[in-house]
Order: C-alpha cells, then structure tokens, then sequence
C-alpha cells in the first residue's frame, strides 16, 4: 500500500495499518542492533550449548530414561525446547535496559501505535529464536541427534517450539515492564532455572518423585519437548498418564493460553507507564 493510499482509510481500518507498520519499524530496528552486535548471538546460546555438551558427554553415560532409549536422542528435543523457554529472560533484560535508558518513555512520545513497542518486540524475538533453534540444531547434529519423523514432521516440531518461544515473549516483555531496574531482570534466572529444570528435559517425569513429577508434567516446557520428540521419533518414555499421552494437544493448547492471558497485561501494562 503506498502513502497515498493512507489517507482513505478511516476508522479500526487505518489503526490497524499504521500499528503493523509501526511493528515492523521496530522489527527492523531490533534486526539491525542484532546485525551490528552478533556477540548478543554467542552469549545468548552460551548457556544452552554448554548444557549440551554437559549433559551429554559428562552426565550423558550416566544417565538412563528407561525402555533402552538413547539418551542423546531423548535429551535433545529437550534442549531445543529449554532454549526456547530460558530465552524470556533476553527479553525481559531487553525491555528493562530500554526501559531503564528512556527509550520506551521516547516511543511513548511519538506518534506510534501503544501496542507496537511490545509487537515489535514479540515478532523480532521470534526471528532471533529462529536463529538459535538453526544454531542448535547443527550443533545436536554434529553429535549425532537425528530427526526420524520425517521432513514434515520435523517442520511441524520446529512450529511448535517457536510458538512456546513466542507465547513466553509476553511474559518476558510484562516482568521487563513490571522490574524497577536492569539488576532486578538479571536476577529473572532464578525463576527461569526451575521452570526450565522442573521439567521432562533431561529425564522422564515418571522417574521424579510422585509431586515433583506431577509438576514437571504440567509444565508447559515438557509439553513441547514431549510432542517435539514424538514428531521427531525420538524416544519418548511416559508414566502413562493423560498430560504425557496428549503432548501434542497441550504444546498448541498452553502456548495459546499463555499469550491469551499474558498478552493483553503486558500492553495494558506498556501504555500505563509513568511518563
């Protein structure tokens, strides 16, 4: 659509068209800090590579998940789905740097749509998580993780971790709005590492103890590494119950849920900062 066609366009109709250009302005912004700073790359997928090579050369002989399962097959879908969820903390740091330097408060000053910082935000992220799922998953192949679930499959298990990635974006974007300072976000990886941990991505649930495995369970984290194993056709050992035996279901049911709930409060949260 070219400028002039701007002006005719009235109502829900023009709001909607200059809050998807506004997106993507800040899209492109985020974009260009990443081109100009690719260290932000290596440091962010610093901690999850390190995590493979630990788990899988050091613990890895150690470990057993049962049923004879290859444990490098079973913990890397786990992997890809951790990355995905520790990467909310990049995106509360982010926001709460920008924050902490008055850019927000600078965006909250021009002519923009209110939801575009926090969109913007939300689409380059999962752009960037992109990347380190491509970064990743050449490591797991050096190796020797491999994909039996077909090309298809393979997509569709892809689709669903950056769709856990972006429903936990929002959260991200609320708890960078809702901390007083950068130091404060920092300090977000003791929420993360448990929520991560806590979890079917380094062994089965049914091998915790019964409470600690009922919550790994219901963790939104195992529900995608759970339906990303089964479409990759890696071993997938359940205790039988109904949340391990409907993965797939929950990996589009709770990411949906999260940006249901989380969405609207981290708007309603950016339009009502302080000037």
């Amino acid at each position: 659509m070219s400028s002039t066609d701007i002006p005719t366009l009235d109502g829900p109709e023009r709001r909607v068209h200059w809050a998807v250009r506004d997106c993507w302005t800040l899209v492109r912004r985020e974009l260009t800090h990443l081109v100009r700073e690719p260290a932000v790359i290596a440091w962010q997928l610093g901690f999850p590579i390190v995590s493979v090579l630990l788990f899988v050369y050091v613990f890895g002989s150690a470990m057993d998940v049962g049923d004879g399962a290859d444990y490098v097959s079973y913990a890397m879908p786990g992997m890809f789905a951790m990355t995905m969820a520790f990467g909310f903390m990049n995106t509360a740091m982010a926001v709460a740097v920008e924050k902490e330097r008055g850019v927000i408060d600078r965006f909250r000053s021009m002519p923009m749509a209110p939801s575009a910082v926090v969109t913007g935000r939300g689409v380059s992220d999962v752009l960037h998580a992109g990347l380190d799922l491509l970064i990743l998953a050449g490591i797991a192949l050096v190796i020797g993780w491999r994909s039996d679930g077909g090309p298809l499959a393979s997509l569709t298990a892809f689709g669903l971790l950056l769709l856990l990635r972006f429903a936990l974006i929002w959260i991200g974007v609320l708890l960078g709005l809702l901390v007083p300072s950068t130091e404060a976000a920092g300090n977000l990886f003791a929420v993360a590492f448990p929520f991560g941990m806590v979890s079917s991505v380094f062994t089965p649930p049914s091998l915790m103890p019964d409470w600690l495995g009922t919550i790994a369970m219901w963790n939104p984290v195992s529900a995608t590494a759970g339906a990303i194993r089964e479409l990759f056709g890696n071993p997938m050992p359940t205790g039988g119950s109904w949340i391990e035996e409907n993965t797939l279901l929950m990996a589009v049911i709770w990411p949906l849920l999260i940006t249901a709930v989380v969405l609207p409060l981290a708007i309603r949260k950016y339009q009502r900062l302080s000037g």
